[in-house]
């Protein structure tokens, strides 16, 4: 009998495993911290974050707090080149690796806003099969396309095959219906007649009716989901959709992508009642499209890379494969505007922050590689200082200004005592372990100053209330009263005596009990690193021989 609901999916070993992930807080280290003295523009952004720490979990750390606020996901991956996997068979590296990124992929899309986008360097090794992961993960309809960037500009003499001259750029879409993907700036064009209109800051535009039209995705029947009303701002009428002929049509935008670019939509009143319009921008249409092959001569090879780190660390690895600054770049001019976040959680020598921040984008990487002392924060400072002539520095008129704010992961909320017992770690206080239990319980920290137990809310009338001390029938009658109706409360306390069934306005739980099934406690290191990697099996023969040579 057939199974109706098989899918078409890649399959490898162990993808049914799933790491139940600790949401840790992050810890600013003021130290490391870095600011320009003084504002420099208007415009300067001085609460970029560096995270050091393992990646995996620092994406669950942002989730909470920005999930659907991320505009575009810039990685490097590790490229799985085998050095890592040398004692693998059958299969078992790529099935680590894939499992790896899944992981990674599955809270990156998580973050990202509705009009956001993820872009991968990958080369031929794992390519293919990141292709179909990501098409598992964004959907396939959501893949915006494929770029071979020549990373070489000469070629490899000693290569016994072929002498590799480019990698790969992948790039998904959350939403692609709402993924604004600008033309490529060309010098000196003159802009033709139709962009008869300009904005309050001077853009030339035209405007274009926002009802589909033409083709087989005008109406409702083919596109049900992009029949809906607007509202006309002047009089508040409701404006469907509506063919020539009378007949229910469809508009060209999502609801999500009209609210997010409501300030493009201009409206007409004709004999017909009320129409909408929406701006189209020279700035983000006039030029060529973009191409899915970008030269080195464009957008920077490895070596031009190489010489970009240079010129802040003297001496740099073979294993280091930074991106040239043209290359991001290019993806933050086709997909973001300034002001957009742009996250990197493989941050490696820090490129995509310093592009970010010369481009007026607000930036987080991760990095749990010493790279992030030794090659991010020197590299930042420079930027921040205005003391780094290099890269897009003289493109963008980049002078200096803004700053970073350097946090590590919090350690794990529970260890375990002398005795095997999961208790609370003896490094957190009593902010750090509210702070931690918010996030666990879904909550906003937000401590109030005049309510000692209003310390964090997942509504207007829902608060969380944490505390080691071991609560009395009087205490909780005493806080159920001040909590009154239509009010709620999460109590989180050591210990109580009395049914909590008898304050029906208080939900009270024991710590750490209540939470020692939710995570993996005590895993602090999810990597890609060759140490962390599970021991691979003997081969027949190999553990004998070992137990002789002892």
């Amino acid at each position: 009998m057939t199974n109706k609901k098989q899918k078409l999916e890649l399959t490898w070993i162990g993808k049914e495993n799933r790491p139940k992930l600790e949401p840790r807080i992050l810890l600013e280290d003021p130290e490391k911290t870095y600011h320009a003295p003084h504002q420099i523009t208007k415009k300067d952004v001085f609460y970029n974050k560096l995270i050091f720490g393992d990646n995996l979990l620092a994406l669950k750390a942002l989730e909470h707090d920005f999930a659907s606020k991320v505009k575009c996901v810039f990685i490097d991956p590790p490229y799985n080149t085998g050095s890592a996997f040398e004692h693998y068979d059958d299969g078992i590296e790529h099935s680590l690796w894939l499992s790896l990124m899944r992981d990674r992929l599955e809270i990156i899309r998580r973050l990202l806003s509705d009009d956001g986008s993820l872009w991968i360097t990958i080369d031929d090794n794992e390519a293919h099969y990141l292709k179909v992961l990501c098409d598992e993960v964004f959907g396939r309809s959501q893949f915006i396309g494929g770029v071979v960037w020549e990373k070489s500009d000469s070629p490899r003499m000693d290569a016994q095959f072929f002498s590799s001259r480019h990698d790969y750029v992948l790039s998904f879409a959350k939403n692609i219906e709402s993924l604004t993907f600008k033309k490529l700036s060309q010098e000196n064009e003159e802009l033709p007649r139709h962009y008869d209109k300009k904005d309050e800051a001077g853009r030339s535009y035209y405007l274009k009716p926002l009802r589909a039209m033409g083709g087989q995705g005008d109406s409702r029947v083919a596109r049900p989901n992009l029949f809906y009303p607007l509202i006309a701002p002047a009089d508040g009428t409701e404006v469907y959709p509506k063919k020539q002929n009378g007949a229910d049509g469809a508009w060209r935008w999502s609801r999500e992508k009209v609210e997010t670019e409501k300030e493009r939509i201009e409206w007409r009143k004709g004999k017909a009642g009320w129409t909408p319009y929406f701006r189209i921008y020279a700035d983000t249409s006039v030029g060529r499209p973009v191409e899915t092959v970008w030269f080195h001569k464009d957008v920077g090879s490895n070596r031009t890379s190489k010489a970009e780190v240079k010129a802040f660390v003297k001496e740099i690895s073979q294993f280091d494969t930074p991106k040239p600054e043209r290359l991001i770049k290019r993806v933050l001019d086709v997909v973001t505007n300034p002001g957009d976040l742009i996250l990197d959680s493989f941050a490696g020598s820090g490129t995509t922050g310093a592009v970010a921040h010369k481009m007026g984008r607000r930036w987080i990487m991760v990095e749990l590689g010493e790279h992030c002392h030794t090659h991010i924060i020197p590299r930042m400072k420079k930027v921040i200082d205005g003391q780094d002539p290099g890269g897009i520095t003289e493109a963008v008129g980049w002078k200096g200004g803004g700053g970073f704010r350097y946090y590590r992961l919090a350690p794990s909320l529970l260890e375990k005592d002398k005795w095997g017992n999961w208790v609370i770690n003896k490094q957190y206080n009593a902010a750090m372990l509210t702070e931690a239990l918010c996030k666990l319980e879904g909550f906003t920290y937000a401590p109030s100053d005049a309510v000692y137990w209003q310390q964090g809310h997942s509504s207007e009338q829902d608060f969380i209330y944490v505390t080691t001390q071991n609560l009395n029938h009087d205490q909780l009658q005493a806080l159920s009263d001040e909590v009154g109706e239509g009010r709620s409360l999460l109590v989180l306390c050591s210990a109580f005596r009395g049914k909590s069934d008898r304050y029906p306005n208080l939900t009270i739980k024991k710590i750490p009990n209540a939470v020692l099934k939710r995570c993996e406690w005590g895993h602090d290191d999810y990597s890609l690193q060759v140490e962390n990697l599970p021991k691979a099996p003997p081969k027949p023969g190999q553990q004998a021989l070992f137990e002789d040579e002892q």
